[in-house]
């Protein structure tokens, strides 16, 4: 178990904190941009000082990130979009889970139940579980690859659900 973060002696929320950092090191922005990201909230902080709380909370969160473990509880959203590659149609297949984490992406010729196999089969290998649910559009494709590949997991789809 890690040890709680200690945000002692320092004269911000660790709120504000946990925000520089993450847009600091979430977004290609550099220390001054965030500076003036903040300032426009009415937060008065230099730059150098989040440089400081980037090298000091930093690893931390990204120990804390990293260790979240897969829950059985999972549900997975399911998504295709076409791209368009050197010229040549593609298909990025997308999975997320219910608190937005990317689990996989994957570039594929087609877009039919072959394709859809071969993203459940990833996800399950990398994640190392089987979810409690998946959620997808209504492409026919992944309620037979689902059939396939996890037959008890429960499938939701809906014509609603396109992007993210």
């Amino acid at each position: 178990m890690t040890k709680p973060i200690s945000y002692k002696r320092h004269r911000f929320p660790p709120e504000i904190i946990a925000h520089a950092v993450w847009v600091y090191f979430r977004f290609p922005l550099s220390l001054r941009i965030v500076e003036e990201m903040l300032l426009e909230r009415g937060i008065v902080v230099s730059y150098e000082t989040i440089r400081r709380w980037g090298k000091k909370f930093g690893p931390a969160y990204v120990r804390r990130l990293r260790r979240k473990p897969p829950r059985p509880t999972d549900v997975w959203h399911l998504d295709e979009v076409v791209i368009t590659i050197a010229g040549k149609k593609r298909w990025l297949w997308r999975a997320v889970d219910q608190d937005g984490y990317v689990l996989d992406e994957v570039v594929q010729h087609r877009r039919d139940t072959k394709a859809a196999k071969r993203l459940l089969t990833r996800l399950m290998k990398k994640q190392g579980l089987v979810p409690k649910r998946i959620v997808t559009d209504k492409l026919a494709s992944y309620g037979a690859a689902r059939r396939q590949v996890m037959p008890r997991v429960e499938h939701r789809s809906h014509k609603g659900l396109r992007g993210w």
